[in-house]
C-alpha cells in the first residue's frame, strides 16, 4: 500500500510539473528557420505591421527562449522584442557580442550573411533573454527578399 501511494504522488507530480519542463525547452534551428521566414513573409505584405509584431515580445515571434529581431543593411536594428534600446543607438556595426577572448563583431557578420547568401547560421556569445549572463548562440539570418531588411533568431545550445 505504502508503494502505491508512493507512485501516486510521483505520479500526481509528474503530471502537474511535467508541463513546466516543457516550456523550459528551447527553441530549435527548425523553429528559428521557419520563424524568421514567416516574419519575412509579413514584412513584405505589410511592414510597419511587420516591424510591430517582432517589436512585441508577448507577440507571435517570441517562442520558448527565443525570438525574431530585425535589422537593416546598415547594421541598424529596427525591431528587438527584449533590448529596444538597440533601435536607438544607429549602427550597431562597433558593437562585438560578448565573448572576451576572442569577440565577433556580429553585426557586420550578420549583414555578410545577408548580403553573400541571403541566409545562413553563425555562432557567437550572447546573454539569453531577461538574463545578464552570456552563453553561446546560434543564430540563423534570412535576408527579407530583395529589401535591405535581414531578420534573425537564434538557439542556446
Amino acid at each position: 500500500m505504502k508503494n502505491l501511494s508512493v507512485f501516486l504522488i510521483v505520479f500526481i507530480a509528474a503530471a502537474l510539473f511535467g508541463g513546466s519542463a516543457l516550456a523550459e525547452e528551447g527553441a530549435t534551428r527548425e523553429e528559428c528557420v521557419a520563424m524568421t521566414k514567416a516574419a519575412a513573409k509579413l514584412l513584405l505584405e505589410d511592414k510597419e505591421a511587420g516591424i510591430a509584431e517582432i517589436a512585441n515580445k508577448e507577440g507571435k515571434f517570441v517562442w520558448k527562449d527565443s525570438y525574431v529581431f530585425l535589422m537593416d543593411m546598415e547594421g541598424k536594428m529596427l525591431a528587438h522584442p527584449f533590448v529596444p534600446q538597440l533601435t536607438e543607438k544607429g549602427s550597431l556595426f562597433e558593437v562585438s557580442d560578448k565573448n572576451k577572448k576572442n569577440p565577433k563583431m556580429i553585426f557586420v557578420k550578420f549583414v555578410e550573411i545577408a548580403q553573400k547568401n541571403g541566409e545562413g547560421w553563425i555562432g557567437y556569445v550572447w546573454p539569453k533573454p531577461n538574463s545578464r549572463d552570456p552563453v553561446d548562440k546560434f543564430t540563423y539570418i534570412y535576408r527579407v527578399g530583395h529589401t535591405d531588411l535581414i531578420v534573425g533568431a537564434g538557439i542556446y545550445p
